[in-house]
């Protein structure tokens, strides 16, 4: 499948300036034809999924892809499974699997990891938000999927990771972390899932 449109979604409290985004952004300009998108995506995951759907809108069936990275991920299969008709590919890096439990301890105002300046307020009503989002456990056509896991991440559980998105393509990393520090050297798997 020739990959002619691809959309990175950024973790919580990230943004397009994460090294992952930045790093797909700069392959995606390398690639003639592709449409590319890396939104900053609002506190609000209701928001941020609007927002998600307004980009795709008229994106196709086939040649499409997501690719999230944490809160992204989770955003990333929400995506996925509402296109599951359409075949739509995706890609998960350390993905988050229960968020409105897992964020529900975050409540308040935050700021943003790349940005201190940049502040918001995270609510129960996002938490609320994030649990109505949640996809069923059972994963359509799970080979749509790639699962990039670290066994080192600090934050999410691997185990959790890897038992939500069992049957899927990817690779489960010994060690590494939870911004994939080592993301590059994953690269190639990653694209020749989307590109196949």
């Amino acid at each position: 499948m020739e990959l002619t449109h691809l959309i990175y979604l950024h973790g919580f409290r990230s943004s397009p300036g994460s090294a992952k985004a930045v790093r797909m952004a700069a392959w995606a300009q390398q690639q003639p034809g592709l449409t590319f998108a890396c939104p900053q995506l609002p506190p609000s995951p209701l928001d941020a999924m609007a927002l998600v759907a307004d980009i795709v809108a008229g994106w196709p069936a086939t040649g499409s892809a997501v690719i999230g990275s944490s809160l992204g991920g989770f955003y990333a299969t929400a995506l996925a499974e509402q296109r599951a008709h359409r075949g739509w590919r995706a890609a998960v890096l350390n993905p988050a699997v229960n968020p409105a439990r897992d964020l529900a301890h975050h409540i308040g105002e935050l700021t943003a990891w790349h940005d201190p300046t940049l502040k918001f307020d995270f609510t129960a009503e996002h938490v609320a938000e994030l649990a109505a989002l949640t996809p069923p456990p059972l994963l359509t056509r799970p080979l749509r999927y790639y699962a990039l896991i670290a066994k080192g991440d600090e934050l999410l559980d691997w185990r959790e990771m890897l038992a939500r998105y069992a049957g899927c393509d990817g690779e489960v990393l010994e060690g590494s972390d939870h911004g994939l520090t080592d993301f590059e050297a994953h690269l190639p798997g990653l694209l020749k899932h989307l590109q196949a």
